[in-house]
């Protein structure tokens, strides 16, 4: 065959070898065994589901995660607008009370010493934020 015409796309060819069928990995004829391409619908679903499994595991996570921190900043933003006229110390626990106004103070006073409208314990940790104290 002549190098300037056109071959059709079945046949390959080279220069110095000219058509080599038997090097292709695939057939080029009517009879040559058909290309079957794998079924890989069930393998995409599995790890498909799989994927979506993690990915709402993660989404949970976060959310929890979330929920967490919204509280926190709640607590924090309840204590520090609290009225108290002294230093709070990093480490000591305070206790909460409400008026009957409504308004919120803090106290170094237990709540067993005085009948007081209780409302938690908190302490103050090194980062400057409250946290709740579940036995005072």
């Amino acid at each position: 065959m002549e190098e300037n015409k056109e071959k059709p796309d079945l046949v390959v060819w080279n220069k110095e070898r000219g058509y080599y069928q038997n090097e292709l990995s695939y057939g080029t004829n009517v009879g040559a065994p058909a290309i079957n391409i794998e079924n890989v619908s069930g393998w995409k679903q599995s790890n498909a589901e799989l994927a979506n499994k993690n990915f709402k595991t993660k989404f949970d996570e976060l959310r929890e995660e979330y929920e967490r921190l919204v509280n926190e900043v709640r607590l924090n933003e309840l204590v520090y607008s609290a009225r108290y006229n002294f230093t709070p110390v990093m480490g000591q626990v305070y206790h909460l009370y409400s008026k009957s106004d409504d308004s919120f103070f803090l106290s170094m006073i237990s709540p067993d010493s005085w009948n007081q409208k209780y409302m938690g314990s908190f302490k103050l940790d090194a980062s400057h934020k409250w946290s709740k104290v579940e036995s005072y």
